[in-house]
C-alpha cells in the first residue's frame, strides 16, 4: 500500500493537486473521501473530473447519490451522507459502479461496510480556513 501526504494553501492548489493526482488513476478505479462536512471533498472530485477532461459541471450529489457523468472514461460521483444500511448501496447501484471501468469516486466512504473494490483513499484534514491535509493511500482493490 503507498501513501502520501500533501498540504495544500487554497481552494486553487488543491483544485490543481486534485487535477493532477486525475492522471494517475485508470478506468476501474474507485477513491473513497474522508474528511469532515466542508473539508473539500466535493472540491477534490471537481479537480479529479477536470484532470479527467470532463468538462461538464459537477455538484455534489447529496440528495440524488449518485450523479454519472459521461466521460471517457465515464465517471460515477457518489454521496453516501445520507444513507444507512449496506442494502441501500445496492439499490442505487454500487456494485455497477464498482465493477465497471469507469472511475468511482466516494464522498462520505465511512457509510461502506465493505471496502472491496476501493482502490485509493483520501482522507482531508482541514488545517485552516484555507488549508488542507490531504493524504493518499493506493489500496489493492480486492482487500477490505
Amino acid at each position: 500500500m503507498e501513501r502520501f501526504e500533501i498540504i495544500t494553501h487554497s481552494e486553487d492548489e488543491t483544485l490543481q493537486w486534485a487535477e493532477n493526482f486525475a492522471k494517475s488513476l485508470k478506468p476501474g478505479d474507485a477513491i473513497a473521501f474522508y474528511g469532515n462536512l466542508g473539508a473539500g471533498k466535493t472540491l477534490i472530485t471537481r479537480g479529479i473530473c477536470k484532470g479527467l477532461n470532463y468538462t461538464g459541471t459537477v455538484c455534489s450529489p447529496t440528495y440524488t447519490i449518485l450523479h454519472e457523468y459521461p466521460n471517457e472514461p465515464p465517471i460515477f460521483h457518489l454521496d453516501l451522507y445520507r444513507l444507512n444500511s449496506g442494502s441501500d448501496l445496492e439499490e442505487i447501484g454500487l456494485s455497477r459502479c464498482l465493477s465497471s471501468q469507469g472511475i468511482t469516486l466516494l464522498e462520505w466512504a465511512e457509510k461502506l461496510e465493505n471496502r472491496i473494490g476501493i482502490t485509493h483513499t483520501i482522507q482531508i484534514e482541514i488545517l485552516n480556513d484555507s488549508s488542507r491535509k490531504i493524504i493518499v493511500q493506493q489500496k489493492n482493490p480486492e482487500l477490505p
